[in-house]
């Protein structure tokens, strides 16, 4: 009623100005400058991860180093500075705040992750894939508050929840038909309002454990943000942000887009006009592009960067009307520690010390966990053998390792003792083995099921086991026939073989489907403690320099 009332005094005032000559017309109305921050899969890295952020692709204008970066202290720092810049400041990210987190995070069910985004002013998060590692019921105690069922408090007491809003626009309660978490937030600025969605990626049962997504189901990213826009907009909404958990790859520099490819091409291709703005993320990659005049942005992994993203509203129609991104390193030389932060992280490493600093074992030199051509690493090669070795007496023969389930290498900063935070870091699921029996031809299958996404996933394989693939031969036939060995003789396709991998890959994940197949299952221990006592069996850990997988072309 308000409204039309303040209708009919603006028309009462027009026609005025119809009717007296001399009456001046009303100057436009200033644009509203808003300033968007923003981040995609920190992973818990409370402390700026070892590797900083990687030196530029080889598409890069100009080559440059890796840089030291990232930690919740200096972000603190660098997100409280840029807002000083704009009162029009909303900070969000696009997923995988939580999930494969250090020891740090971890230990406490990834409550000091969650603490330290409420206390950095974190407005809304799209729910990632990993997310969900632990299941709804964890993701949703996160959000609201509450003790662990089972672990208790044993930090904050009790543990009040996230003050921001996940969102999961895509992600459908299969009993209810509603979404697991709202779709979306609305915000003001100057009386504009900007809608930001948030949702994760379609495919998200292929990369997370059958477990942790019992009951959910997952729409097509864009069908799910165009069906959104007629309802925003009779809300008034014009100006639409999207907070997306599936992303791309470019090999140029952070804020650079030469050929951009993946899936977020295409869908932002398919988005509505209304969406402005892209935040993407879940391939831990770098780039600042534009695709069909929207800006796309990602922001590498573990906190590195920070996107800071101004738009322009026009305050008639409500559109944005201009947009800019930039990528700002995480820089903890320039930026000072938080001592609000430093707080924080110190209260909970107290809680940690005791178990993250026992020291396990020693390294010869450290285990990398850069990919060779053909798809190995040492460390990979390594976590491998502990699981064959750990699962032995369940008749394992070959172990099998999913790349992203290794997350960072061991010794990259010279020190070659190695802590159980140091193993944990590399593998931070506490998935357990599962041994299984597979054929020999079930085996070449699923090797052959490597090939055929957008991005190969190389398995990590086991001392032993051998093989060559040519990237020169159609997907789903690029092993070499005969080249599959065991023990030095060639793999016997009608053979049984017993077959140790994590229960993550074991469920399908990855889209490896031959793993489900598996009969005669038996259940080990964890991973991260199969990897703590492959160390403690041994004086030193060397890597073994002997290739495992031959890539031909």
């Amino acid at each position: 009623m308000k409204a039309r009332r303040m209708s009919y005094r603006s028309l009462g005032l027009a026609l005025l100005c119809a009717l007296f000559a001399g009456c001046a017309t009303p100057p436009p109305a200033v644009q509203v400058q808003v300033k968007i921050l923003a981040l995609n899969d920190f992973h818990g890295n409370l402390i700026a991860p070892p590797g900083g952020l990687g030196p530029s692709g080889p598409g890069a204008a100009v080559r440059r180093e890796r840089l030291a970066a990232g930690g919740a202290e200096a972000m603190a720092t660098l997100v409280a500075e840029l807002r000083t810049r704009n009162p029009n400041t909303v900070f969000v990210a696009a997923g995988d705040l939580i999930g494969a987190t250090p020891l740090l995070s971890a230990l406490l069910h990834d409550e000091p992750t969650i603490e330290a985004f409420n206390l950095m002013g974190l407005e809304a998060s799209a729910m990632g894939n990993h997310e969900l590692d632990r299941g709804q019921a964890e993701l949703l105690r996160l959000q609201s508050g509450g003790c662990h069922p089972q672990d208790g408090c044993k930090g904050s007491q009790p543990f009040k929840g996230a003050s921001f809003q996940y969102l999961a626009a895509n992600t459908v309660v299969q009993a209810t038909g509603k979404t697991l978490l709202p779709p979306y937030v609305i915000k003001k600025f100057q009386g504009v309002a900007v809608a930001f969605v948030g949702l994760t990626l379609k495919n998200t049962p292929s990369v997370v454990a059958a477990r942790g997504i019992e009951g959910l189901l997952f729409r097509d990213e864009a069908q799910t943000v165009n069906a959104l826009v007629p309802e925003l907009q009779s809300q008034g909404v014009q100006a639409i942000v999207l907070l997306m958990h599936q992303g791309g790859a470019s090999p140029g520099d952070y804020n650079e887009c030469p050929e951009l490819s993946g899936p977020v091409v295409e869908i932002v291709k398919r988005l509505h006009p209304a969406v402005a703005v892209v935040i993407s993320g879940h391939t831990h990659r770098a780039y600042n592009c534009k695709i069909d005049g929207r800006v796309v942005t990602s922001a590498d992994r573990y906190g590195t960067l920070l996107t800071q993203i101004d738009i322009v509203l026009d305050p008639q129609s409500g559109r944005v009307v201009r947009a800019e991104a930039e990528n700002l390193v995480v820089s903890p030389e320039r930026w000072a520690r938080q001592p609000a932060m430093t707080a924080l992280i110190e209260r909970y490493q107290r809680l940690v010390a005791p178990l993250a600093e026992r020291v396990v074992g020693r390294l010869s030199v450290p285990l990398t966990v850069n990919n060779n051509a053909a798809g190995e690493s040492l460390i990979g090669r390594a976590v491998a053998d502990s699981q064959l070795e750990a699962t032995r007496e369940a008749g394992a023969q070959i172990a099998f390792m999913n790349p992203g389930g290794v997350r960072s290498p061991l010794g990259a900063s010279g020190r070659l003792e190695v802590s159980y935070q140091d193993l944990f870091s590399v593998q931070p699921f506490y998935n357990p083995l599962i041994t299984m029996t597979l054929s020999g031809a079930q085996i070449v299958q699923m090797l052959e099921q490597q090939f055929v996404s957008e991005r190969p996933r190389n398995l990590y394989v086991s001392e032993g086991f051998s093989y060559t693939w040519d990237a020169a031969r159609p997907a789903g036939a690029r092993v070499l026939p005969g080249s599959v060995m065991l023990g030095g003789r060639p793999l016997d396709l009608q053979a049984p073989y017993r077959v140790t991998m994590n229960s993550f890959l074991a469920e399908g994940g990855d889209a490896f489907s031959v793993p489900r197949q598996g009969t005669e299952r038996r259940t080990g221990m964890i991973d991260v403690d199969a990897f703590e006592a492959y160390f403690r069996a041994r004086a030193v850990v060397a890597p073994d320099p002997q290739a495992r997988i031959t890539r031909l072309n």
